[in-house]
């Protein structure tokens, strides 16, 4: 999975680069996404902390995450940058009428494509078959560079969730 990242995260940022992941309730139309994007584009385009540009990018993944990164070796996010990025996430909420701050939402990656569950279905789904132990997990607590790239997207067995689950003899 790390090398379909490296064709989605910019090189140019440091490992140690904060990160903040939002899942959508819902995936996003392709018309939405180049709409999206662009939104993202003009936040870190002049995106700013105590006055100083700050090094940072953004952009839709997977039709259902936004990913904002920022290099904080020469200017750190602080308190009123860190609002200005919830603030754009909040503004997409209103006006794709989407959730970006459901926790209780868990996202695998089948099929190349982002399915989600409530978190209450997790167990059924793997009892059934439709989510097995080698199924990636979107794992949307990472917070920096390194992590994203490593442990964004990881089985499900290896993830934070394996502990709270069972898998069966057959998988």
């Amino acid at each position: 999975m790390q090398n379909e990242l490296t064709k989605l995260i910019p090189a140019d940022f440091p490992d140690n680069a904060r990160v903040w992941v939002y899942q959508s309730s819902r995936p996003f139309v392709e018309k939405e996404e180049i709409e999206i994007n662009e939104q993202l584009h003009q936040f870190y385009a002049h995106w700013q902390a105590h006055g100083a540009a700050v090094k940072g990018w953004a952009k839709l993944l997977y039709r259902q995450f936004v990913v904002i990164m920022a290099d904080e070796t020469d200017v750190e996010v602080s308190g009123c940058s860190t609002d200005s990025s919830v603030r754009v996430i909040k503004s997409l909420e209103r006006q794709y009428d989407v959730n970006f701050f459901d926790r209780m939402t868990i996202t695998f990656l089948r099929n190349d494509k982002a399915e989600m569950l409530p978190f209450n279905q997790v167990q059924y789904a793997i009892d059934k078959g439709f989510v097995t132990k080698d199924t990636y997990l979107f794992n949307n607590i990472v917070t920096n560079k390194k992590d994203l790239m490593e442990q964004w997207l990881v089985p499900l067995s290896e993830s934070w969730l394996a502990n709270r689950v069972s898998f069966s003899e057959v998988q």
